[in-house]
């Protein structure tokens, strides 16, 4: 980890739209200020996935604050943890970070009910992940 008090982690997917904001969403839910959470795409979308926020929602969390945004190397190399999850070989390697891959269905053009099991997934990882860095 880093010399700071908070871990940094950033969640990486390619529009920066769905999975990723997903994850963001969820985790700063659950860490509060005790993460520092950010996310990015390697080729923003232009709006956030409706089902996604809508899901999202349903478990009382808004996103409204949210806009996909490109990736930046200032969020590369201040994050300790890097989690990619769908953006294959356009997700830049920043050396000495921790990469952890997360292999999820893409939400895209997806209804509601077909959104809910990837987030689902993607809360499992995200509550995995936080338990895991908050034990240090």
């Amino acid at each position: 980890m880093n010399d700071r008090h908070r871990p940094v982690v950033l969640f990486l997917c390619t529009h920066n739209a769905g999975r990723s904001l997903a994850a963001k969403v969820l985790m700063e839910s659950y860490a509060g200020e005790r993460i520092d959470v950010r996310s990015a795409g390697t080729a923003p979308g232009e709006q956030l996935n409706p089902s996604v926020v809508a899901v999202l929602e349903e478990r009382g969390l808004d996103a409204t604050g949210e806009r996909p945004k490109g990736l930046t190397d200032a969020d590369g190399v201040e994050a300790d943890v890097v989690v990619t999850m769908g953006c294959g070989d356009s997700c830049p390697v920043y050396a000495g970070k921790r990469y952890v891959d997360w292999p999820l269905d893409d939400p895209a053009d997806r209804p509601v009910e077909d959104v809910r099991p990837i987030v689902d997934e993607i809360d499992r990882r995200v509550r995995a992940l936080l338990s895991e860095l908050l034990d240090r």
